[in-house]
């Protein structure tokens, strides 16, 4: 796997502890302590209508850079749902919105911003496809999301 981070552009984002200055209350700790990474709402949901449609995929596949959340590999796909929060939905407006520890979270969704980037530059060298689907577009719009990747697919059967 080719290194796709140089260390001086990297986006530094400073430890979340209250000796830095960033106080968090118990409760605020114990709902951000439950948002998981993995198998969330949304990718359960496109999942499971994958797999209804019959297409058959592999999860989290670790030989891959950045982990995608789902990937076909028989037609170099790679699929990620990403919450909003977390990787910019909408940064330029979104990013006045954020009032607390603004020190702590704007580097870090910025760097999360930044690591999607490298990830898919990465994949789309190995000669994957990426497709990045907003949770919520997920939640509302699951048969658009369903068409465009059935739409891709197909598109991958004819040249083969």
């Amino acid at each position: 796997m080719q290194r796709y981070e140089e260390e001086e552009d990297k986006i530094k984002v400073p430890r979340f502890e209250e000796s830095a200055g960033f106080y968090t209350s118990t409760q605020r700790s114990y709902t951000m302590s439950r948002i998981k990474s993995k198998n969330s709402k949304p990718e359960l949901l496109l999942r499971k209508a994958l797999w209804a449609k019959n297409i058959r995929f592999r999860l989290h596949d670790k030989s891959l850079h950045g982990r995608p959340d789902i990937v076909i590999k028989k037609y170099k796909l790679a699929i990620f749902v990403d919450g909003e929060f977390w990787h910019g939905f909408d940064w330029k407006k979104n990013r006045e919105r954020i009032k607390s520890n603004r020190l702590f979270w704007i580097p870090k969704i910025e760097r999360n911003m930044q690591k999607d980037e490298r990830t898919n530059r990465a994949l789309r060298d190995m000669g994957y496809t990426v497709f990045r689907f907003w949770s919520q577009d997920v939640l509302k719009s699951l048969p658009k999301v369903l068409n465009q990747i059935e739409l891709f697919l197909e598109t991958r059967k004819l040249w083969k």
